[in-house]
């Protein structure tokens, strides 16, 4: 998928602070309590709307109220999918909507308000296809940690029976400080948009989490070795600019997005507000869910749709709830400095950190209790591998396919009258 033109600012922005420590304000702070528009919630009850419009608004409140769910599910790799599958159905009645509109007026253009607000969504649309570009690299970011954290689970769960060796902790630990070297690297990249200074933030960090306490002379330079190939490795793998933003790229996506006037709540130009409304949440959500480029700033600032008048419009009221709960779930502790806030890369980072310390707490040879430790904790990594590994090929197809609907839908928009006439 090849990244769009559009770039937004050249000064890429450095977030040095926590990715999440402003971010459950940031969110809440929405004009969640913004007054309703009593014009427009009365034109879309009015008696003349189209029945179609009124449909539509119904079923994207329905897919918003469905994307609650329950606090287990929220931001995994199932829900970021039902998010797009959400994305992808609606943009799909939208284009329907647009082309009977079109078909009524005999080819002719729309009304001047709706015409906007449909090219309006358009422009975002495309916007998004760099989301999409970042989000993917994203996915294979992932699927990385899964592999290195794979290597360290089996590496201790065979033999299934007889005991652990010295060789087989010392593959362990291997992977483990590998896995390290990416996780620490993608999240320094993540929250400051850039790779300043991660090497000597390894080094003094490292040993902390996942390494031995005390690493050899020899030890040293094999995990700098590492941390600077990963490091290499990772600067190669965007396919978006080097400068890209996921911040600026999410403000670019909301910038102007506004709540149709009362005259022009009853037509086209509300469904197209929503749409806009719902394509910004599911960019939101992948930059949030997995690493990006500058992907703290985008979470630190107000890149969630602004508030819609919550009367207005059926799915007001979920979108604001959703939204909430997903401050809620920012705000947690225990998620902060994660990689993502994907359930499964959070799920990835404990079990990792678990086995870690499981193995520097265990003499060597193990003894009975602490070989079982050490494959409890072998075993559940294996898990969370396993999880993850299911869920991130679903989800690039997704994400693919995502980016291949705006394209074509941007297509068709580009024959409409109004566009023929520019």
């Amino acid at each position: 998928m090849p990244a769009t033109d559009f770039q937004g600012s050249s000064t890429p922005s450095h977030a040095h602070s926590s990715p999440f420590s402003s971010f459950g304000r940031s969110l809440l702070s929405l004009r969640r309590d913004a007054p309703a528009s009593a014009a427009a919630a009365a034109a879309m009850a009015a008696p003349g709307v189209d029945p179609d419009l009124e449909e539509f608004h119904a079923h994207v409140a329905a897919h918003l109220a469905d994307l609650r769910g329950d606090d287990e599910e929220l931001l995994s790799i199932a829900w970021i999918r039902r998010l797009l599958d959400a994305f992808l159905l609606c943009q799909e009645e939208f284009r329907a909507l647009v082309a009977e509109a079109r078909r009524r007026g005999g080819g002719a253009a729309l009304s001047p308000p709706a015409e906007r607000m449909v090219a309006e969504f358009g422009e975002r649309a495309v916007k998004a296809l760099d989301v999409c570009n970042a989000a993917r690299d994203g996915v294979d970011q992932a699927r990385r940690w899964e592999r290195l954290a794979g290597i360290a689970a089996s590496a201790l769960l065979a033999p299934r029976e007889g005991e652990v060796h010295e060789g087989q902790l010392r593959r362990a630990r291997k992977a483990l400080a590998d896995l390290s070297a990416l996780l620490v690297d993608d999240a320094a990249a993540a929250a400051a948009g850039g790779g300043g200074g991660v090497a000597s933030f390894l080094a003094s960090h490292r040993n902390r989490s996942f390494g031995r306490a005390r690493a050899s002379p020899s030890r040293a330079a094999s995990l700098a070795s590492s941390s600077s190939s990963s490091s290499h490795f990772r600067s190669l793998s965007w396919s978006v600019s080097r400068t890209w933003s996921a911040a600026r790229q999410l403000q670019a996506i909301g910038a102007g997005l506004a709540a149709p006037r009362a005259a022009e709540a009853a037509g086209l130009a509300a469904p197209a507000y929503a749409m806009g409304c719902l394509l910004h949440l599911a960019a939101w959500a992948l930059v949030a869910a997995v690493p990006c480029p500058d992907r703290g700033g985008a979470l630190q600032a107000h890149h969630l749709p602004a508030a819609p008048p919550r009367a207005a419009f059926p799915w007001a009221p979920p979108l604001l709830a959703l939204q909430e709960r997903l401050a809620e779930e920012g705000k947690r502790k225990d998620r902060r400095n994660s990689c993502g806030l994907l359930r499964e890369i959070h799920a990835l980072e404990k079990c990792a950190q678990r086995l870690a310390e499981a193995i520097d707490a265990a003499p060597v040879p193990l003894t009975g209790e602490r070989e079982a430790e050490v494959r409890e904790a072998a075993t559940e990594l294996a898990e969370a591998c396993a999880a993850m590994k299911d869920g991130l090929d679903p989800l690039e197809r997704q994400v693919r396919e995502v980016f291949h609907r705006i394209v074509r839908g941007r297509m068709e928009g580009l024959d409409s009258p109004m566009s023929n006439g520019d």
